[in-house]
């Protein structure tokens, strides 16, 4: 032993006191994250650096021989960070997304409300798309309300609409997207088959969901619309009844017994006829008199129902 303390026998060097050797100590670091519960627009870091004893994990050999503990691997701590560092920004990333999602998709219902109004539509159902470029991703949530601009001449939301999205309390955050809405609708349906010409009755159709912007031939969302018509050619099962396949029912079928109505200053009568042609309301046929055999002119009022004068 010398005046500064033991000499090291192995090695003829003085052997550092406990003072020394704590001051000689590397500081080791830990990593942490802050508390999710705090929002990620407050401006605080989403990681804090805690300082901690450098005895918890770290020893310094007193002589080469002896057992040496080593500290955490640098791998493992590495791996920590790496997958901190990935997380969060992946979580402020998922908000602001959210943010500019919801957005889109008010801006969306919004036409489609007011173009559901002028239109009648019924038991309409949406459903969004929506290409948002991958800066999106970098932007912070806006602390007030997007605004978002059509800069396209899009006059539906079914079509594509090209949108600038800002927020008003940054002036540089700002961004392009492209967004349409699909209009899901139940639409009329043959339930079974429908011959050509018959008219159609409520058991003959049904509903079905459809997306509209798929039903380029048309379509009819009220049953109403459909009842009474008639089918210009056999439709099928199942088939999506579009304005091609319908016309106006005849009122009078030729070959059909009708009754002719005349009437004259005042006075009305009737008697039974035969159409000879079949006719639409309002439209002038051939009717025979069963008594009398005569061949007149009738015009038709409803379904087997014609009118003439004396």
């Amino acid at each position: 032993m010398n005046a500064q303390g033991f000499i090291n026998p192995y090695t003829h060097s003085p052997i550092p006191s406990p003072h020394e050797r704590a001051e000689r100590q590397p500081t080791v670091w830990r990593v942490d994250s802050r508390n999710h519960a705090e929002p990620i627009n407050t401006g605080k870091s989403l990681f804090y650096i805690e300082k901690i004893s450098s005895s918890e994990s770290l020893s310094v050999p007193l002589l080469p021989h002896r057992e040496v503990v080593r500290p955490a691997s640098g791998k493992t701590a590495s791996a920590w960070l790496t997958l901190l560092v990935l997380i969060s920004p992946l979580q402020a990333q998922a908000d602001a997304t959210v943010q500019i999602q919801k957005a889109v998709e008010q801006h969306l219902s919004t036409m489609l409300a007011q173009q559901a109004e002028r239109q009648g539509w019924q038991g309409m159902q949406l459903r969004y798309e929506m290409d948002l470029p991958a800066e999106a991703r970098s932007h912070s949530i806006c602390v007030a309300p997007l605004r978002i601009r059509a800069t396209g001449g899009a006059a539906s939301a079914m079509e594509r609409q090209q949108l600038e999205i800002r927020c008003p309390e940054a002036p540089s955050w700002s961004l392009k997207a492209t967004a349409y809405a699909h209009v899901l609708l139940p639409v009329v349906h043959a339930e079974g088959i429908i011959e050509r010409g018959q008219t159609i009755g409520a058991d003959d159709i049904e509903l079905q969901r459809i997306n509209i912007a798929n039903a380029r031939r048309g379509y009819y969302n009220r049953p109403s619309e459909v009842i009474g018509m008639a089918a210009k050619r056999r439709i099928r099962a199942g088939q999506t009844i579009t304005p091609a396949l319908l016309e106006q029912a005849m009122a009078v079928k030729r070959g059909q017994p009708v009754k002719i109505v005349a009437s004259q200053d005042g006075i009305e009568a009737s008697t039974s006829g035969e159409a000879l042609s079949d006719g639409l309301p309002d439209e002038i046929i051939r009717v025979r008199n069963v008594r009398s055999g005569k061949v007149i002119d009738a015009k038709v009022v409803e379904e087997g129902v014609v009118t003439s004068t004396f």
